[in-house]
């Protein structure tokens, strides 16, 4: 019957557009043959008509086979009709019971029975052209064959009946009246209850898992289970529908009325297929009209009509958006938890769905537009929890299903045993079958264990139809206890063997297909919101409901682009600003300044095939698929621009796809295909010796942004682990917080994986050891001063004196600068790659992180180093960097001893110590507490003295621990500029106290009694509330 909706809506549509619809209806040489059939339906005349019906004639052969499957859509739904019409009397003839808290699929699948009837007679006669084709089909039939189409006189009766659908099936369901009206009545129970108010709800504490902390490990339990998330809007359509085809009840039980005035007061539309919709009170009234006596109930349709406000809707939205972020924060937190309290997961979720699904449907149809009832800014916040709460369940699955499975075999099967002894025979023979499926899962469940309970709920449905009839031995009714402790058993097999199909039962919101110009808008007020922007992604995450409208016997809805990177490539944001201009230009009416400009190719022209066989190329040579690759970073050497990193992983994954589904379509191996080319990108050169995207990347980051660092147009920011531009005379090209911030490097470790990472970590040692040489030559010029400021650290006067015949102080301190943007950028990428391996092989980067802290501090240090190394490749950060240990040591210094080069190691820590004084007279070197930092880098000498200290001592075999002491001593002449009376050289002095603080806290070797023994921390205590002050004072 799904089908026979869908295609009946398709029709519909078709025959609303005057494009779509068939021909035969506008072509003007048949208007006064089709007018004529009409008038006549559905009579039949051809004789004496010969004049009006001579076109239809020529066209007999072409109607008869444009028009049959319209024709047979509308047979199908007769013979639907005559189905439906046979089941509901077998039942009245059965006097079946029901009641939706006892047979609850029996019950609902009777109501979903008599809602899907009424909604295919309603769609029909939305047909405007219904009578026209049928007659020209009819028409054309009788012409050829010489008689009517034998389904003819049957259809044409039912279409003049069903002129007015509702009106004619008030008369049909008078005898239905008794099973209609106590299935619904069954409601009384469910239905208000799920009708509460924000009010109500947040007085029950509604969803709330630790509102009673005691009982949180419980199991959430119902005696109507099925019924706690049952869809509001399913059971309003069977109240509305149900008691408009039996109204005589609504006269004779206050429990009916009751329902049908709940059911009228909370929506005004209901929805009858994706976008068609029933306007309740207008229909009702328009039925009830005309039926003596009625004057009551249309007065209880109008006030319940001006009750039907939205601020109820609107207030359950406001509370559900708390409840749901709680509960899902509670469950990432424990997800152990989704096992007892998978009830509430589903029944939040429907709730949800249910107050989205209505705000989507009132606020398209209302006619009160200008209310604030029907806009939600805030609507991306509660999906937004949804999928949260969406993504938990898919993916603790096996934690719920191994609760539940030993909840069956544990608990249910005892309990299912227990009930048994009073049922009659032929019943406890089905109840048996039930404990021995329960019981068989006793032992240990194994991961990946495929789980099947669909052919018990078939039996226990079966069980149902057998128990409820009235002429059974053993009658459901007198046994409720039975029907309750079933479902509740069906509930926990479904948490084991169909988790999808209930998050989509409870959580679907795939009507949004249907809905795009709302969903735009949604969309948009969403980006606008600055407090609703950072849950946008939720939108994205919607359009994968989509193929829950869809039907395997409708293949032709599941449309697909068989192109679909250059798609996504035009989607991305960067490329809508010409977008947006002609769109600003065009709504004001603006000429676009260069005439005769072609026109941009809209998004989707790329999907019309020119050739198969370049896609055959395309696809069997693996040379093409590199060169795609490394074409889509888009490098250009002359401007130094490249690519984000982010988007290259988009228009990769997205041409991924495309190549992996035309596998389904030509005999290739795409996986060996991506297998070979991606891992020959991570190297330094593929195979055939060109570059790779692991080369273009390293080769960008090192010679444009880092060198952009180093020249003073860009810092890096602590606070927001991100390089950014400076304001500058000559603006950057490019804007570094979009290439290095934690997404994109997340996104360049994704792209070039572990051994790229590698490669790009190697290439960045080389350029410190170049620098770390250039050191050293800087030391062995000033080896005798800094050797007696080395043994003069208690003489300040001696040592001021001393310093003023260094030389090159700027130089050392710059470079030693560089090395620490170095090392920072390094720090950015290793945790974006720890981050990138922790989602892919979680258990084997927690077992190396357990490894490297648990190394014994007198484990020697080869073996320690292979351990950091390891470390580092899956990206944790060491004391020890093991790749810049491999780098200082591959330099060879002619005529140096080991006991030279120890020594020029231990002076240039001095070296570096007694230099940062000069950094106070510098005006970029303010701190900034909104950057954690200082804007001219300084603060990245504290990464670059702890990491160089820690590998050269590491080669030289030195204290690390003794050398980092001597620095903190060196750099206590920083006291001396608290002495000094120059403002200019002091302008800056606080914030460059701040630095030892940083070397403290970044170095695993150091303490701060070590610095307090060296360097007053009340000092850093002033400096810090100095520097804090100055950053309120310059922002008012």
């Amino acid at each position: 019957y799904i089908l026979l909706i869908i295609t009946m809506e398709k029709i519909v549509i078709a025959c609303g557009d005057p494009k779509a619809k068939p021909s035969y209806l506008v072509d003007k040489n048949l208007e006064s043959a089709v007018k004529f059939i009409v008038r006549k339906f559905p009579a039949v005349e051809t004789r004496n008509n010969n004049q009006q019906l001579a076109q239809l004639q020529k066209e007999k052969s072409e109607i008869l086979k444009n028009l049959a499957l319209y024709y047979f859509t509308f047979v199908d739904v007769m013979e639907f009709k005559d189905h439906v019409c046979e089941l509901l009397n077998t039942i009245d003839a059965c006097q079946v019971f029901f009641d939706i808290t006892v047979n609850f699929d029996l019950t609902k699948n009777y109501l979903d029975l008599v809602v899907t009837y009424t909604t295919l007679m309603i769609i029909l006669s939305r047909i405007e052209e219904r009578k026209a084709i049928i007659g020209l089909y009819n028409y054309a039939h009788e012409m050829t064959h010489g008689a009517s189409d034998r389904e003819y006189p049957r259809l044409g009766q039912m279409i003049v009946d069903y002129e007015n659908p509702l009106k004619k099936m008030m008369e049909e369901f008078v005898p239905h009246g008794k099973s209609l009206s106590d299935a619904l009545i069954s409601l009384q129970m469910v239905y208000p209850r799920r009708n509460l108010s924000a009010d109500q709800w947040r007085n029950a504490q509604l969803l709330s898992l630790i509102s009673a902390p005691s009982t949180m490990l419980n199991p959430a339990q119902s005696d109507t289970m099925p019924c706690e998330y049952l869809s509001l809007d399913t059971m309003e359509k069977w109240i509305v529908f149900g008691f408009i085809l039996c109204h005589a009840v609504l006269n004779s039980d206050a429990a009916a009325l009751s329902l049908w005035k709940l059911a009228l007061q909370s929506s005004t539309c209901l929805c009858l297929f994706r976008d068609e919709v029933f306007h309740i009170h207008k229909a009702a009234e328009d039925l009830f009209v005309n039926i003596r006596g009625y004057n009551k109930r249309i007065n209880d349709i109008r006030e319940c009509k001006e009750q039907a406000l939205g601020s109820m809707h609107r207030e359950r939205r406001k509370f559900l958006r708390s409840a749901l972020k709680e509960l899902a924060t509670v469950l990432a937190d424990q997800p152990g938890l989704l096992g007892p309290k998978a009830l509430f997961v589903f029944m939040a979720l429907s709730f949800a769905r249910d107050e989205i699904i209505w705000l989507l449907r009132h606020a398209d149809n209302i006619q009160k537009k200008s209310t604030d009832d029907f806009i939600d800014k805030h609507i991306a916040e509660l999906i937004f929890y949804m999928e949260e709460l969406r993504a938990h369940v898919r993916k603790y699955g096996p934690v719920m299903q191994r609760y539940y499975v030993q909840y069956l075999s544990g608990f249910d099967a005892v309990l299912s045993d227990s009930i048994s002894v009073v049922l009659s025979q032929d019943v406890l023979m089905l109840m048996c079958v039930f404990l021995n499926n329960l019981l068989c899962f006793c032992v240990p469940v194994e991961d990946g264990e495929v789980f099947d309970f669909r052919g018990m709920r078939l039996d226990w449905f079966r069980l149902q139809a057998y128990t409820s009839v009235s002429k059974a031995s053993l009658g459901i009714a007198d046994h409720k206890e039975l029907g309750k402790m079933m479902n509740t058993i069906i509930f926990h097999t479904k948490m084991v063997d169909s988790l999808v199909e209930m998050l989509v039962e409870t959580s679907d919101l795939s009507i949004f297909c249907f809905y795009s110009r709302a969903f735009e808008k949604m969309f948009q007020q969403c980006l606008e919101l600055p407090s609703q922007s950072r849950h946008s992604i939720c939108f994205p995450l919607l359009c994968t409901h989509f193929m829950s409208c869809t039907h395997e016997l409708c293949p032709e809805e599941v449309y697909t682009h068989p192109y679909t990177h250059t798609f996504i490539v035009i989607l991305l944001p960067k490329h809508c600003a010409k977008t947006i201009s002609q769109a600003v230009n065009k709504k004001s009416k603006k000429a676009t300044g260069k005439k005769g400009e072609p026109e941009r190719e809209k998004p989707g022209v790329e999907s019309m095939r020119k050739n198969r066989l370049l896609v055959t190329k395309l696809v069997t040579r693996d040379r093409k698929f590199k060169e795609s690759i490394v074409g889509m970073t888009m490098y250009n050497q002359a401007t130094q621009e490249i690519a984000k990193p982010s988007e290259l992983l988009t228009s990769v994954r997205a041409y991924m796809t495309v190549l992996q589904s035309i596998e389904n379509y030509v005999t290739i191996d795409i996986t060996r295909v991506f297998n070979n080319v991606l891992l020959q990108q991570t190297q330094h050169l593929d195979s055939h010796g060109e570059p790779t995207i692991t080369s273009l990347y390293t080769n960008w980051y090192l010679e444009t942004l880092l060198r952009q660092v180093s020249n003073g147009h860009i810092a890096y920011f602590p606070a927001m682990k991100a390089f950014v531009n400076l304001p500058t005379e000559n603006e950057l090209t490019f804007n570094a917080e979009e290439y290095s911030d934690i997404s994109e490097m997340r996104s360049l470790s994704e792209l070039l994986g572990p051994y790229g990472m590698k490669f790009l970590s190697e290439s960045l040692m080389w350029h410190i050891s170049s620098q770390v040489a250039e050191l050293k030559k800087l030391v062995v010029e000033n080896m005798e001063v800094l050797t007696q400021m080395r043994t003069s650290f208690d003489k300040p006067d001696h040592m001021a004196a001393l310093f003023k015949k260094l030389t090159s102080v700027d130089s050392v301190l710059k470079r030693m600068t560089i090395i620490g943007v170095i090392l920072s950028f390094r720090s950015l990428a290793q945790e974006a790659l720890r981050d990138v391996l922790s989602c892919h092989i979680p258990f084997l980067v927690s077992s190396v992180e357990d490894f490297k802290d648990h190394i014994p501090r007198e484990t020697d240090m080869k073996v320690a180093m292979n351990v950091y190394e390891l470390s580092s490749a899956a990206g944790l950060p060491c004391e020890i960097d093991p790749a810049l240990v491999v780098a200082l040591s591959s330099q060879k210094s002619e005529n140096i001893s080991p006991e030279e080069e120890y020594k020029i190691a231990c002076l240039l820590m001095v070296f570096v110590a007694v230099s940062l004084p000069t950094l106070a007279s510098n005006v970029m070197s303010q701190y900034s507490p909104a950057i954690e930092g200082h804007c001219n880098n300084i603060h990245c000498l504290a990464k670059a003295i702890n990491q160089i200290a820690a590998a050269l001592f590491t080669i030289h075999k030195g204290s690390i621990e003794d050398r980092l002491k001597e620095f903190l001593l060196a750099s206590s002449s920083l006291l001396k500029i608290g002495q000094e009376t120059d403002k200019m050289t002091t302008r800056n002095r606080e914030s460059v106290y701040l630095l030892l603080d940083m070397i403290v806290q970044e170095s695993p070797f150091l303490t701060m009694d070590l610095l307090e023994s060296c360097f007053p921390y009340v000092l850093l205590r002033n400096a810090y509330h100095a520097v804090y002050k100055q950053s309120i004072s310059a922002n008012a």
